[in-house]
This record gives C-alpha cells, sequence and structure tokens, in this order.
C-alpha cells in the first residue's frame, strides 16, 4: 500500500469523522492508499494538541495555513464553519493537494463560484462531503434504477428533517447567521436533499419554487445575558422542483422538526415500481414492483448486504448492519480510488456548484414568490 498524507481542518464532530475515516480505511479495505495522519488544526491551540493525541495525528496546529503548506500533506479535510471553506479549500488546491471539503461548499454562491474554478485549474481531486449518497444500500437502489427495475422515472420525493434547533431556548449560533452559514436548513440539511435528488435521477434540478419559514425568529445571546439575537435564515423549507430529464417532484428541510433525529426519507416512483428509503433504518430499501398476480403485490425489503458495492470490506454477511461512520469510510475509499486511478469524483466542486445553484434559487424563489429556473 502507498501511503498518502493527510491534515485535517476543523476537529468538531465532522473533523474527527474524516479523521476516524482516515484511521480506519486501510484496514477496511486493505488495499490502495494508506492515509497518514500528519497534523491537524483547531482555533484553540490546546484543543488542537488534545485532538491530536486522540486522534493520532503526529503534529497540530492553531493556523490553517500550516496544514495546506505542509510539505508532507496530499490531501486535505475542510472541516471549519461554512464561510472558511472557500478560501482553505482554494488556498489547498493552488498547492495541488487534494480536497475533501464537508458540506455545503461555502456560505455565498460567488465563493461556491470561486472553489469550482480552481478546481478546473489542477488536476487534484475535489469532493463534497454528501455522505449519504456513498451507503451501500443507495448505491445499491442507483442501480436499480439504472437497471430499469422500477420502469422510467416519474417521480422524486425527499425530506430531512431533524430537531437540533426544535427548542426555542436554545442559544444563538453561527449555523443561524446569514453572514456565518449562508442559508439555514436549506444549507445545512436541504443540500443533502438536492444532492441525492442529483445522484439517484442522474439529472439536475432545471426549476423550483420555493417557500421558507423562520420558526424562532429570535434566540438567546449566549455572550450576552440577558439578550436576544436574531435569527436571519431559515428554520423550514420546502420546494416543488422540475428536473431536466421532465422528472417532477417535492423536496423539503425542517431543522426544528421535534423528534426527528436523522429524518431523512426519500421515495423514487417508477412507470414499474417505486423504492423508499429511510436513513433511520439506513441498512434497508424498501421496493415494490408490479408483479402479474396482483395477491403477490407489496414492498419488499432488501437489506444492505456482500453483494452491495463497499459492504463486504465491512462484514461478510448481510443484516448486520453499518453505521454513519462506515458510511463516511466508504465515501473516503471513493475518493481514494478516484486519487489512485485518476478518475471522476462525485460529487466534485463543480457537482457540488450545481447543488448551491438549487439552494440558491429556492431561496430566491421562496422571496420573489415565483417559479425560477437554474441556468448551469
Amino acid at each position: 500500500m502507498k501511503p498518502i498524507g493527510v491534515g485535517v481542518i476543523g476537529t468538531g464532530f465532522m473533523g474527527k469523522a474524516h479523521s476516524i475515516a482516515y484511521s480506519a480505511s486501510a484496514s477496511v479495505f486493505g488495499t490502495g492508499l494508506r492515509p497518514k495522519l500528519e497534523i491537524v488544526c483547531d482555533l484553540s491551540p490546546d484543543r488542537a494538541s488534545q485532538r491530536a493525541t486522540d486522534l493520532g495525528f503526529s503534529r497540530h496546529t492553531d493556523k490553517w495555513q500550516d496544514v495546506v503548506n505542509d510539505p508532507k500533506v496530499e490531501l486535505i479535510s475542510v472541516c471549519t464553519p461554512n464561510n472558511t471553506h472557500s478560501e482553505i479549500a482554494i488556498s489547498a488546491l493552488k498547492t495541488g493537494k487534494h480536497v475533501w471539503c464537508e458540506k455545503p461548499m461555502s456560505s455565498s454562491m460567488e465563493d461556491s463560484q470561486k472553489m469550482a474554478e480552481a478546481s478546473l485549474n489542477t488536476n487534484a481531486k475535489t469532493i463534497i462531503g454528501y455522505n449519504y449518497t456513498k451507503n451501500p444500500i443507495v448505491l445499491h437502489a442507483k442501480e436499480i434504477i439504472e437497471k430499469g427495475t422500477i420502469g422510467r422515472v416519474s417521480g422524486f420525493f425527499c425530506r430531512y428533517d431533524v430537531d437540533n434547533e426544535a427548542d426555542g431556548k436554545k442559544p444563538w449560533s453561527w449555523r443561524m447567521s446569514k453572514k456565518l452559514s449562508g442559508t439555514g436548513a436549506n444549507g445545512d440539511i436541504l443540500s443533502h436533499v438536492i444532492s441525492i435528488a442529483h445522484y439517484l435521477t442522474n439529472s439536475k434540478i432545471s426549476r423550483v419554487v420555493g417557500d421558507v419559514s423562520i420558526i424562532h425568529n429570535k434566540r438567546i445571546d449566549p455572550k450576552n445575558i440577558g439578550k436576544t439575537k436574531e435569527v436571519d435564515n431559515d428554520d423550514m423549507v420546502s420546494a416543488l422542483i422540475h428536473f431536466e430529464n421532465g422528472v417532477h417532484g417535492h423536496i423539503g428541510a425542517s431543522r426544528v422538526s421535534w423528534g426527528k433525529k436523522c429524518g431523512l426519507t426519500w421515495e423514487v416512483h417508477g412507470t414499474e415500481g417505486t423504492i423508499c428509503y429511510n436513513q433511520e433504518r439506513l441498512n434497508e430499501i424498501k421496493l415494490f414492483t408490479r408483479q402479474k398476480d396482483s395477491s403477490t403485490d407489496g414492498f419488499r425489503t432488501i437489506l444492505s448486504g456482500p453483494d452491495h458495492p463497499f459492504y463486504s470490506s465491512f462484514l461478510p454477511n448481510g443484516g448486520h448492519g453499518l453505521g454513519f461512520m462506515d458510511v463516511k469510510i466508504c465515501e473516503l475509499q471513493g475518493l481514494l480510488n478516484s486519487i489512485e486511478n485518476d478518475e471522476p469524483t462525485w460529487p466534485s466542486f463543480t457537482d457540488g456548484l450545481a447543488i448551491e445553484k438549487v439552494m440558491e434559487s429556492v431561496d430566491i424563489s421562496a422571496i420573489n414568490k415565483k417559479w425560477i429556473s437554474i441556468k448551469y
């Protein structure tokens, strides 16, 4: 196995997830490139030092530039707040380093456009962390669709609801600021929905009419006792959508839906059948195909197993189930394969920009209360 030096910028939940994926990749797959944990970065020197110890990095820093300029680093993970993605990713690409950037791409269309343009001026690989498209059972669902098992795709429907911000007494955070985060539920979770839409239908969304809502307009200011700060991005978002290939559907997301933990659900309707999925049961899909004998009609459950891409590297038998971190490892392995074999990644920064354009169009449509056509 050939080593590839990696650096992780940002040590929150996603930074930890990336680091775990790097640590486990070679052990799980046993072939190809072996990630070597070179350097980790956090704004807090103490936290950076602790993360280096906890996660197994050789070095640590509180300056992201140190990671970008480190000669031993070939692949960089950007796991920082949205408004910092662009500067870090573009700087890394200019040094020829591969970039694994968490979603959404950035906090503005202008920055996302710059990232996509920078990616075209290098041979380095780029990928956005839309990991829900990397689940083995979702990869299998795409195969089913492409084989024509459910006929011609006629409709796509998807929601992603969580209760992360459902409590109105929860303090204000950077995620509730247009300046720091961009959109709210739109960028944070509807972005995942759009990635799945483009991936499963193999077509981009071309027209949208959107609606947004802010449920908790003010939040406690964590830095000023007794004062509040305004929430100026969306808590809830929904849209009717048309695809370039003629498919219609609807999508939505909420960060204030009590009881929803990872409430990502989607359905792909076809002229001969339907596939349904629920992320809270991430190791199965429901498949309906029309039978000659209507008395045997019904959905059947397909559990992920060794016949589905990536699964067999983890477990020898079906039904045991993978988890979120396992799917991040699958996501990384796809990137490493692309680097090793000089093959395209999905979603690259160019693909990610298309997702950003849908997000922006939903927002513009909601403000102007009209259908918006999307130009790519």
